[in-house]
């Protein structure tokens, strides 16, 4: 494969790129002020087209692939990670099971409308004591004639205070493990779903994550995804190397902002007479920033264009999101360092970074899951 973007491509990134000049980098002091995107914002970027992309142009998307979907939430997050996550929960956990398995009526009533930025969407995975370990879900579905009752706990769930309608794992068989796991369609305004608490956290101030709690949800069997129950895990299994491959874009977007700051740092602060990129231990940093970056990059639209052509996938997605987490925790650590005590100044963006890069190490599987995975592919 040619690394190089095509002119297509390339003209996309600079679209993006300009939109993070004009419309993101403005906001930043207010968002991470405020903690919270304005709604301004995510406008903006639905009048851009950005909530479709990944999407049919017949059903009012824009038909771009996974490469095109990576650039854009690389650049998104060079601006702003917050503004990049929410924008990625739009457009895939948020949308992506009702465009595989929804009823036209639940096209029409939430999908068409959440490509357009008027509604959207959330996913339920995570509980206290089920994690990475999927088949520990506790929350159960339960069928009553033409109905499921869902009962159970999700916990950081992102964006469920704005969120329309969530996709919801829930166990039809509470016996079976990850196999019994299934995905319901579930409106925000069902009675017996409650928004709870928000979660502080330390990454990501922009968007929040929750508690949602579902105490007896009646809910029609038309919600369950896929058609019959059994077809959660094989769904989810589906979307995960999605995922991580598009977590690591993310990743990429925030090595990048550190390194660009830390070069323009290091060419304008001076010490014994010259600028301290002059100094070996400086440039050093930069150059193993750069090659780490560049690393991530080659794996990330490597492994974006494997998705597009529907080749093999999965070691090739752990390694991306492995690497480029990695790479982004450390060049943000190296950003730190660079701007000394300036490192630590809220006003400035390395200790951002820093506690961004946070924000990659558990989603799309920790690290260590990632790290299993390559290990199997390598004994087939």
């Amino acid at each position: 494969m040619d690394f190089a973007f095509s002119t297509e491509q390339e003209l996309f990134r600079r679209t993006v790129a300009e939109f993070v000049e004009q419309q993101i980098y403005p906001r930043v002091d207010q968002m991470e002020k405020e903690h919270t995107i304005p709604e301004e914002l995510y406008k903006a970027i639905a009048d851009m087209g950005y909530y479709g992309l990944r999407y049919p142009e017949e059903i009012g998307g824009q038909g771009g692939d996974n490469v095109l979907f990576a650039i854009m939430l690389e650049e998104l997050a060079r601006g702003y990670l917050s503004v990049a996550a929410a924008t990625m929960m739009q457009c895939l956990m948020g949308t992506e099971f009702v465009y595989r398995c929804g009823t036209e009526e639940q096209k029409e009533r939430l999908l068409y409308p959440a490509i357009k930025g008027e509604k959207t969407g959330g996913i339920c995975m995570t509980e206290p004591l089920g994690g990475t370990d999927l088949g520990a879900i506790a929350t159960t579905a339960v069928r009553q004639g033409d109905t499921y009752l869902l009962d159970g706990s999700k916990s950081w769930i992102t964006g469920a205070d704005r969120a329309d309608y969530f996709t919801v794992a829930a166990k039809t068989d509470p016996e079976a493990g990850f196999k019994g796991i299934d995905l319901f369609l579930v409106d925000a305004d069902t009675p017996g779903l409650e928004v709870g608490s928000e979660i502080p956290k330390l990454s990501a101030w922009g968007v929040h994550c929750y508690e949602v709690n579902l105490r007896n949800v009646e809910i029609p069997v038309e919600n369950l995804f896929g058609g019959k129950e059994g077809q959660g895990f094989p769904l989810l299994r589906g979307v995960l190397n999605d995922i991580r491959v598009h977590t690591g874009a993310l990743a990429l977007g925030v090595s990048r902002a550190a390194l660009e700051d830390s070069i323009a740092y290091a060419q304008q602060r001076r010490a014994f007479g010259r600028p301290i990129v002059k100094f070996q231990a400086m440039a050093h940093k930069l150059a193993q920033m750069a090659m780490d970056i560049e690393t991530s990059r080659l794996l990330i639209y490597q492994a974006a264009w494997r998705m597009d052509k529907d080749l093999p996938v999965n070691k090739e997605s752990a390694m991306a999101k492995f690497v480029a987490t990695e790479t982004s925790i450390d060049c943000a650590e190296q950003a730190g360092r660079i701007f000394g005590a300036l490192g630590t100044s809220l006003e400035l963006g390395p200790q951002r970074y820093l506690r961004d890069a946070r924000w990659f190490l558990y989603g799309g599987g920790t690290q260590t899951i990632n790290l299993d995975i390559i290990a199997r592919e390598l004994q087939k």
